[in-house]
């Protein structure tokens, strides 16, 4: 519930939460709990535009969707077939510096 409302306020973000969750509460290693995210982040994010778009009537640029989708599917792909390639170690210190740069990055908006 806490990645799907966070994903709901910040239109992203729930992967952040939902990894270390999965993590510590469903003892899941490492790379189960990166892939399970990655499966969970589609139908929470499909859900919270709908709900948006429902109750804010804000129209989606669909042409915008469609680009970021053919992107976001390539670099999915590709990030798929690294996860398979790192060990826990290392997905973790990425994990951790994408965060890190995430969170620099909005303190200084």
């Amino acid at each position: 519930m806490i990645a799907g409302a966070a994903n709901g306020l910040f239109g992203a973000g729930g992967g952040s939460i939902l990894v270390p969750g999965l993590e510590r509460f469903f003892p899941l290693e490492t790379h189960k709990a990166h892939a399970t995210a990655l499966a969970v982040m589609f139908p929470l994010s499909v859900v919270s535009a709908v709900i948006y778009t429902i109750s804010t009537n804000v129209e989606v640029a669909w042409l915008t969707v469609l680009y970021v989708s053919i992107g976001g599917v390539t670099g999915g792909v590709i990030g798929a077939k690294l996860l398979k390639k790192l060990s826990a170690a290392w997905l973790n210190i990425l994990f951790g510096l994408f965060l890190a740069a995430g969170a620099i990055r909005i303190l200084t908006l």
